[in-house]
């Protein structure tokens, strides 16, 4: 079924008037118009390079019968062959679904007997290998859980396959979701923007296939960061949806008070079509209450060139002063939302705040890893651990033996000692932190918006450019606020560097306001357009998708 395969507050007047200029030379030079973007960009508007299709261009070409779900798998394992397995050997995919061309002809006939399920019918997607798959192995990219298959679908994956989407691969992650972006399974993944950066963590395997176009579609999941960091340093969209949104079910945990699953694309609309798919109450994870009559069936609905026109955005200029060019990129971003119409004020989060938020982060994480991973072991096989505790000890005995075609990870084996550690949760500071820091980091949060009527915050989703392959951290970022407070967080691409690495601007919104941030997102991006293929995965011959 399946085989291996900021500057100080006198500069900042200056910062914003020589942004305009900035822009206006960005835009000149093809930056935000896509004058150098691939050859694809040119084709005629019949002809789409496969990078270039969004969900509704493949549907057209469905439509007009000049393409079949079973060429398009066609299309993407060829891509994988080329750029993970050689070329450049991204190391993005773990497993590769035996069965998906037999499954993509499934669906073409069913199609034309009945019509599609849905907009995903015969799309494929690849997931991140800590969502549970009954047909693949689901290891969190750990040697611990080698071979592990679990015992169904998770709760979206059911949700996804039901709209007749195909699971085509599952794909390598930072080990257990956290730590650098290897794992003991699949090693390190590499950034196909330039082999020698990282493509962040821990979803670092969707966003470089997703980036690469191995998949329409990507699924990761964001702890503290883990959807938004992949997004942006390979140059996609995505989305950190509200807390409870999406169920968890079928997903290793790391911590269920942030945990959440996200979709990953390279177009805006292809992230909105996703997750109104996956939405719904699911009885096996209560979170998802939360979103009872909050939900959509359908985001692509709220896709609006014009929505900035109206909006009120704050700029969080905290994190800013990390790296000059991404302040830039960032500058220039908003001068594009002015020029749509956007009015853009500043913000500023409570310095207490940004001073504590990774100390609450790593606290509460570590005691609910500790608390939460045995009911997920629970769901496995005899053979594997059933304990944090067990993870420990069997991981040492994995140092000394490692299997064949294994990587050790003594650096996230030596954090599982230290998560082992860590207390409990009737330790009384994570009960403060728990019962009484997070709701008043959301009132806090909340209270910044409410206060200047904002729409969205937006800040650069890194402060840095990616980092070099196991170069440790990018900077510090505002990326875990969204975690804490349980807000969404839409990313979208906003510009590339001098050496070509690509920067992510952040839409911070309210609780459930997604169709909001999906309007500003789409906006931003029909206006910019700077997404562009990675160089180190360029088109293959006869990949062009007709409408």
């Amino acid at each position: 079924m399946w085989h291996l395969a900021v500057p100080k507050s006198s500069e900042r007047g200056v910062i914003m008037s020589t942004a305009r200029c900035v822009w206006r030379t960005m835009l000149l030079l093809g930056l935000f118009t896509g004058l150098y973007a691939p050859i694809t960009n040119n084709l005629s508007a019949q002809m789409l390079g496969l990078s270039e299709a969004t969900i509704e261009d493949i549907n057209a070409a469905f439509n007009s019968g000049t393409l079949t779900s079973e060429r398009l798998v066609e299309l993407y394992l060829a891509r994988i062959q080329a750029y993970d397995q050689d070329g450049p050997r991204l190391n993005a995919v773990l497993w590769l679904n035996d069965q998906a061309l037999e499954t993509a002809r499934i669906l073409d006939e069913e199609r034309r007997l009945s019509g599609p399920r849905s907009p995903l019918h015969g799309i494929p997607v690849a997931l991140k290998d800590n969502i549970d798959t009954a047909d693949m192995p689901t290891t969190a990219g750990s040697l611990l859980l080698a071979g592990s298959l679990p015992p169904d679908d998770a709760f979206i994956v059911e949700r996804l396959r039901n709209a007749g989407a195909i699971v085509l691969a599952k794909l390598n992650m930072s080990e257990l979701a956290s730590g650098v972006t290897m794992s003991s399974v699949g090693g390190f993944i590499r950034n196909p923007h330039d082999t020698e950066r990282s493509p962040a963590g821990s979803s670092g395997g969707t966003g470089a296939a997703i980036a690469a176009a191995f998949a329409q579609l990507g699924i990761g999941t964001d702890t503290g960061g883990s959807v938004r960091g992949p997004t942006t340093a390979n140059g996609i969209a995505g989305l950190k949806p509200t807390h409870g949104l999406l169920s968890r079910d079928g997903i290793v945990p790391l911590a269920l008070s942030f945990d959440m699953a996200g979709p990953m694309a390279r177009h805006v609309y292809d992230v909105a079509a996703m997750l109104g798919v996956m939405t719904g109450i699911d009885p096996e994870d209560a979170a998802t209450s939360k979103s009872a009559d909050r939900f959509e069936t359908n985001y692509t609905q709220f896709l609006d060139v014009s929505a900035l026109g109206d909006a009120r955005i704050g700029v969080a200029r905290d994190v800013l002063g990390q790296d000059t060019e991404v302040d830039w990129i960032l500058e220039a971003s908003l001068e594009a939302m002015r020029a749509e119409g956007a009015t853009v004020v500043d913000v500023y989060f409570p310095q207490w705040l940004l001073d504590i938020k990774g100390d609450w982060y790593t606290t509460i994480r570590w005691r609910e890893f500790r608390a939460q991973i045995p009911e997920y072991l629970a769901t496995i096989g005899p053979e594997y651990p059933k304990t944090l505790k067990e993870m420990v000890e069997r991981s040492m005995e994995i140092t000394s033996l490692t299997p064949e075609g294994g990587t050790p990870n003594p650096t996230r084996w030596s954090l599982l000692r230290q998560e082992e550690e860590s207390g409990t949760l009737d330790d009384h500071e994570y009960i403060a932190m728990k019962n009484y820091g997070l709701p008043m980091v959301q009132s806090i949060v909340a209270g910044l918006m409410d206060a200047q009527n904002l729409d969205a915050i937006v800040y650069p989703t890194s402060p840095t450019r990616p980092s070099l392959v196991n170069g440790g951290g990018g900077g510090v970022s505002a990326t875990n606020i969204a975690n804490l407070t349980g807000f969404p967080d839409l990313i979208v691409p906003g510009g590339f560097t001098s050496d070509q690495l690509p920067v992510g601007i952040s839409f911070l919104g309210r609780p459930f306001s997604e169709p909001r941030l999906f309007g500003l997102g789409y906006a931003f991006e029909q206006a910019t357009k700077v997404r562009r293929d990675p160089k180190m995965t360029p088109p293959l011959l006869g990949e062009e998708i007709r409408r």
